[in-house]
């Protein structure tokens, strides 16, 4: 039994479950009705990427940790079998990440499509919506991952730690953050701030979509440092590169501690 085996197995039980066609219905649902009150410029657009940056980390990142545990006799059953470990921990890997990512992709994208909005100059700003969602999938997958095998034997402790990480992520990173400047406000903080958001691969990409819908004069000082950075092709290369380290690292953790665990 090789990778795509174990793929094409996988994503015939994903596609067909009631979670990810929910996970998909729940982003049509409020995709559409932000387009529908929000019209179809950039503060509907805005609306939609901030639903993203919310619950695409948490529902990816719980739902890979979560897969885990209810799989535990499934893949013990596997593993007796003349099956390698990589070949096994790819596969169920892109097992899930992959139907996650369709589910964000129709979800979101198909609204956007009939309402028009890939038609007009919002084109580009949509498309970097879309990538910055699947980016943050295969990344939350990937971390869900490294604490669903960290954690493999108490599910209650795995699912907190998850819950706590996508909190603290997501929500109280910007606290800090701000806790920072105003305590080093005198301080040239230009290169700290910068080094503190690519840290932090939620705010590495809300920052990415401020600058492109062209509202970083909201964040003053750090919007201004901002631009200067990530507004250059050094920047977003730089920026790409740190989201793209921030998959590939937790899946080489959850790599190295799936090939070494005693199950």
């Amino acid at each position: 039994m090789k990778t795509a085996t174990i793929l094409k197995y996988q994503w015939k039980d994903h596609l067909r479950s009631k979670w990810i066609i929910g996970y998909a219905l729940i982003y049509l649902l409020l995709t559409d009705g932000l387009i529908r009150f929000g019209g179809a410029g950039p503060k509907a657009l805005l609306s939609i990427a901030n639903v993203i940056l919310l619950f695409v980390p948490l529902v990816s990142m719980i739902y890979s940790a979560l897969f885990l545990y209810q799989s535990r006799e499934f893949i013990e059953l596997l593993l007796a079998q003349p099956l390698n470990r990589k070949s096994l921990y790819w596969g169920l890997f892109g097992g899930v990440s992959v139907p996650l990512a369709i589910a964000f992709l129709l979800g979101t994208g198909l609204p956007l499509a009939y309402s028009g909005i890939l038609g007009t100059s919002s084109t580009m700003s949509v498309i970097l919506i879309l990538c910055i969602g699947l980016l943050l999938t295969f990344l939350f997958a990937s971390l869900g991952f490294v604490v669903g095998l960290k954690f493999f034997e108490d599910k209650i402790i795995g699912l907190g730690f998850a819950l706590v990480s996508w909190l603290v992520l997501a929500v109280l990173y910007d606290g800090l953050v701000l806790l920072v400047v105003y305590v080093f406000g005198n301080y040239p903080l230009g290169k700290p701030i910068l080094a503190l958001s690519l840290v932090n691969p939620i705010d590495l990409a809300r920052i990415l979509i401020l600058l492109k819908f062209n509202i970083s004069a909201l964040m003053g000082y750090t919007g201004a440092v901002f631009n200067q950075f990530f507004g250059t092709h050094l920047g977003i290369l730089i920026s790409g590169g740190c989201l793209l380290l921030w998959i590939f690292i937790p899946l080489w953790l959850g790599f190295k501690v799936f090939r070494r665990k005693d199950f």
